[in-house]
């Protein structure tokens, strides 16, 4: 049974025994450790498990076993390496409920949308099963004549992979399973907030066959040493991050000491569009979707809402009206659609930012306060009428607050939302396919939800422009990330 406290206007729901016994359960299951790093519940704030605290010798001892491993990887077939990834995917889903609830448990995302995740991680992992036979090369007569040209692809060798902890299933089989189609070995470091996704998860992956060494789990109270031991490492060939732009940075200076294939998905301040021609309520609903999902903690999720003068009161009625309707709870709590933040600190960032936007002229329409503990929360946030110059409207938010504007035109919308160092995503909701795409088009983002607050997908290349990334994850191009491309010059007579 949930059991619900009243502070304030928030309400927070508590989880019954049962679910979290549940999740315990599963937790208990890894073998974990006593001692090490703590892994906190950010609902109840208390410690659920501890992880290996691993040092520089541990780090490089972990990095040469998996490369040994990878040396007889890289010759396996393609369809062994599918058949591999396929039941690693029958697993995944076999166990998708447990998993769940493990995301819910150290992360704090609502049950439901644990379960999404689990869906779409697990679509990661199918889909590159799928294209780990379709590694294609290339075949052409040379334009001068004398040779036939002919490409083929192989493994680029020891990939090393940082996630986040926004996602801990989803950005771990982004990377591990495209690493592994392509013939690579993996060394993988999650974020010390959410690293028991990442520890299952490989566990079920050497039970469908993945060799022991071949892709192992680092965990380190010290980012630093991991990242400079493993990127200066010789063995290291290939560094996939996802995280913010600032640490990015600081990865790319380290992988070009060695001139290592990067993959950088980095920070986004995705603009949300909405013009007059919109549908009023599939663009509220898209909107909270893309606000809310992960309690706004996500790299695409919509920071800058722009709304056209013509459909803004009617729009921001609809939105706030969506956004109360939201309850907050334990993510493991029935009926609760807003879990916590990450940590405190983000919930004392989130209250900052409001502060600031309402000191320099927004209107607070909803929400915009933290309730008392035990958890991270913070109310679902509406702010209008939000000066383009304070700091929530330049900024990623990574939290529950949306931060509205009024524009008249096109063009004004379109330059107000470039206006921005970031390019991950972006959404436009209108009527109009002509005006999608013209905008869409125009928008210096590396994707576009039209008339939808959740665009990814596995099968579509995932990324940014300017300063939110390099490269591509998911999709044909996914795959792509882990190979080298070797040309052949065979002379004809």
């Amino acid at each position: 049974m949930n059991t619900s406290t009243t502070t304030g206007t928030a309400t927070i729901t508590s989880p019954g025994q049962g679910s979290l016994q549940r999740a315990d359960d599963v937790v208990r299951g890894l073998g974990l450790p006593d001692t090490g790093i703590e892994v906190n519940d950010p609902g109840t704030e208390k410690t659920i498990a501890h992880v290996p605290d691993a040092n520089q010798t541990g780090i490089t001892d972990t990095l040469r076993s998996a490369h040994r491993a990878g040396l007889d990887w890289a010759q396996t077939t393609p369809r062994e390496r599918s058949n591999i990834l396929h039941r690693w995917w029958e697993l995944l889903t076999d166990n998708a409920e447990r998993i769940a609830l493990l995301i819910t448990r150290e992360m704090g995302k609502t049950l439901p949308e644990a379960r999404g995740e689990v869906k779409y991680g697990n679509d990661f992992v199918r889909w590159y099963a799928e294209q780990a036979v379709r590694s294609g090369g290339h075949y052409q007569d040379a334009p001068d004549g004398g040779s036939r040209i002919i490409t083929r692809r192989s493994p680029v060798g020891l990939a090393v992979l940082i996630t986040p902890w926004n996602f801990p299933l989803a950005m771990a089989t982004r990377k591990i399973a495209p690493a592994l189609a392509a013939g690579c070995p993996a060394v993988i470091k999650p974020a010390t907030a959410t690293p028991l996704t990442a520890y299952f998860a490989v566990q079920l992956a050497r039970e469908a066959g993945v060799p022991e060494d071949l892709v192992q789990v680092v965990t380190t109270s010290s980012s630093r040493t991991f990242s400079e031991t493993s990127l200066r490492d010789q063995h290291t060939r290939k560094v996939s991050f996802t995280g913010s732009t600032e640490v990015g940075r600081t990865l790319l200076g380290l992988a070009s000491e060695r001139v290592l294939r990067t993959s950088m998905e980095l920070g986004g301040n995705a603009p949300l569009i909405v013009f007059d021609d919109a549908d009023i309520e599939r663009a509220a609903e898209g909107a909270a979707a893309a606000k809310l999902r992960n309690g706004g903690q996500s790299c695409i999720a919509a920071n800058r809402f722009y709304v056209q003068n013509g459909i803004a009161e009617e729009f921001v009625a609809a939105f706030r009206e969506k956004m109360q309707a939201v309850s907050m709870g334990h993510g493991l709590a029935d009926g609760v659609g807003l879990g916590p933040l990450i940590n405190g600190d983000a919930v004392t960032e989130m209250g900052r930012l409001v502060d600031d936007a309402v000191e320099n002229g927004a209107d607070l329409l909803y929400g915009g306060k933290a309730p008392e503990g035990p958890g991270h929360y913070f109310e679902p946030t509406v702010l209008d009428r939000v000066p383009p110059t304070v700091e929530v409207a330049t900024t990623e938010i990574f939290g529950p607050i949306a931060a509205i504007q009024r524009f008249d035109t096109e063009d004004d919308a379109i330059v107000r939302a470039n206006d921005t160092e970031f390019g991950l995503s972006g959404y436009v909701f209108t009527e109009n396919l002509d005006r999608a795409f013209r905008v869409s088009d125009r928008l210096e983002t590396g994707l576009v939800g039209i008339n939808q607050g959740v665009p990814s997908n596995a099968a579509a290349p995932f990324g940014g422009v300017k300063q939110s990334g390099l490269g591509r994850e998911g999709g044909a191009a996914g795959l792509e990330e882990y190979q080298n491309i070797r040309f052949y010059n065979i002379a004809s007579r």
